[in-house]
């Protein structure tokens, strides 16, 4: 059985939501960092493109977005679960909109210049220029759009009067009483936010959620042990991928198992992977590709936010 190896960075927001999915699974898993801006050599060995944080590993099968990450957690280790028994749909639905339409906020309201300069006070000038020049084409090409932080800050305080009242309905100390993928992905935007004591007021002036995110926090990142890029790229070359799911293909648009295509997010960090379509099912798609150092891998990405492009 392979071990879980995580591509990620510190600072990094939905970096922070999958260690937090692997700490509340009490989990062993190992650390390779990569860098927060391209060029990503290692981890684009793994994914062909791909550029987005974080990226988990299992042997030669490759998962991108923390979507798809909490369900191969969930399949890891079933309990306790991300999905509680009859609130699968609720909590799913939620999650997307936290990680989409909260985390666009809190990203317009931390790359505020204020913020900025606190976040990056002691970065060197050069970082910054890069971090700045790399996030600047982040949302070329894709539906998502910068929000203005106007309206960021405008709309902010209904988003949290909408989760305090979600909290105070729930007869647990949790978004839908018992903990869920739902709150992890609500929290990482606001741990974001919780960064530099210029934004951090937008969550520490709402007590209830402030109690409830150090709660979530609480769950911390499991057992980690670090782990080098390239030990990493030799992992998926030595190993074999999984077995494609049981579960028949099936593409509305008409895409078919083995033919050549491209996969990318729809939103933003749009790269496309090129590689063979293995399978198409409700929740997932597969990608074969084949890398000079990488070997054969599959790469996993959720169906929910990413395309499929002929190639």
């Amino acid at each position: 059985m392979h071990e879980l190896i995580l591509h990620h960075y510190p600072t990094s927001p939905f970096a922070e939501k999958a260690r937090l999915l692997l700490g509340f699974k009490q989990l062993s898993w190992r650390s390779v960092t990569i860098p927060p801006i391209m060029p990503k050599p290692d981890l684009t060995a793994l994914t062909g493109g791909y550029r987005k944080t974080p990226v988990l590993q299992v042997g030669a099968d490759i998962y991108c977005d923390t979507a798809l990450i909490a369900r191969r957690l969930e399949a890891e280790k079933a309990t306790p679960t991300l999905f509680p028994e009859g609130q699968a749909f609720n909590v799913a639905s939620f999650a997307q909109w936290a990680d989409s339409v909260v985390f666009l906020h809190a990203v317009s309201l931390v790359f505020q210049p204020e913020s900025i300069a606190a976040r990056f006070g002691k970065a060197p000038p050069e970082f910054l220029k890069s971090f700045i020049a790399d996030r600047s084409t982040l949302f070329n090409g894709g539906l998502a759009t910068r929000l203005p932080a106007e309206i960021a800050r405008h709309q902010w305080p209904a988003l949290m009067a909408r989760l305090q009242q979600q909290l105070a309905t729930q007869s647990g100390d949790y978004l839908f009483g018992e903990p869920s993928l739902a709150d992890f992905a609500m929290a990482h935007p606001l741990w974001f936010l919780r960064g530099t004591p210029v934004t951090a007021p937008l969550v520490d002036d709402y007590p209830d959620v402030a109690a409830w995110l150090a709660r979530v926090l609480g769950f911390g990142h499991g057992s980690a042990s670090e782990m080098s890029g390239e030990d990493a790229v030799s992992v998926a070359r030595e190993a074999t991928p999984a077995a494609l799911p049981e579960e028949a293909f099936s593409d509305p648009n008409g895409f078919s198992a083995g033919q050549a295509v491209a996969i990318s997010a729809v939103d933003y960090g749009v790269d496309a992977v090129e590689g063979e379509l293995l399978f198409a099912g409700t929740e997932s798609l597969i990608l074969r590709r084949e890398d000079p150092r990488a070997g054969t891998v599959h790469v996993h990405f959720p169906r929910m936010g990413f395309r499929i492009e002929a190639r």
